[in-house]
């Protein structure tokens, strides 16, 4: 029988929650400049050395919000892969489709947690290699891997030879490959990574509004962008 958590455990929970909470209001407040211990205490009416009974340092705190923000990101993604998923009978261009409008939505949405997450870190972060928000990219990234690994088992689309890779690049590409632990063909990998590539980079532009000079609109483009990439997947869109 699982011990239900006591009520010391349930008010450091609650406060543990609100600390991040506070720092993620902050962010989108003010700007990730702005998110100091002292600002989050004084947000919530702590001092800012009692914070450290809850978090071991500023960069450990920063480390979970942004573990918080990968979750929901992922979570929102997968949600519109599920809906697609059952509204059109598990039909994986629908699907795709879902996940690549998902993404773009999400960060529309949360322009100052996309920048924290996909532009430019706060100092003292390093999301690539600190535990928490590796794991947690990790998991974001395994949304769209996971996705394209099922289309590929039921509809492999055409992929580079290895032979055909840049050597240097093949190297990474291993390695990488070997890290996520997957059985996967090289040019599979080549694939993901350049429709990750595209994706990316239209949203982030639409983001951080680099599309201004000549888009009032950016949505026709990201049509495009869909047009564009289908193929290498071997995917029709719009949707037959």
């Amino acid at each position: 029988m699982v011990q239900a958590p006591s009520r010391r455990d349930r008010v450091r929970a609650a406060t543990t929650e609100e600390i991040k909470q506070t720092a993620r209001r902050i962010l989108v407040d003010q700007g990730s400049a702005a998110v100091t211990l002292r600002a989050i205490a004084r947000d919530m009416g702590m001092t800012a050395p009692a914070l450290y009974r809850y978090f071991g340092s500023h960069e450990e705190l920063l480390q979970h919000v942004v573990a918080d923000i990968f979750a929901e990101a992922s979570t929102q993604i997968q949600d519109s892969i599920s809906a697609a998923r059952a509204a059109s009978d598990g039909d994986l261009t629908t699907m795709v489709l879902a996940a690549c409008q998902g993404f773009r939505r999400w960060s529309l949405d949360h322009p100052a947690e996309f920048g924290l997450i996909f532009g430019t870190p706060l100092p003292g972060l390093d999301l690539e290699h600190d535990d928490i928000t590796a794991q947690c990219g990790r998991e974001f990234g395994g949304v769209f891997l996971g996705l394209m690994i099922e289309l590929w088992r039921k509809h492999p689309f055409p992929v580079p030879d290895t032979e055909q890779i840049e050597p240097g690049l093949r190297t990474q590409l291993e390695r990488y490959r070997d890290e996520l632990g997957v059985d996967l063909p090289l040019g599979f990998m080549v694939t993901y990574l350049r429709c990750w590539v595209r994706l990316y980079g239209i949203v982030a532009l639409e983001v951080f509004g680099h599309l201004g000079f000549a888009l009032a609109d950016p949505s026709p483009m990201f049509d495009y962008f869909l047009a564009d990439t289908a193929p290498l997947l071997g995917l029709d869109y719009p949707p037959r």
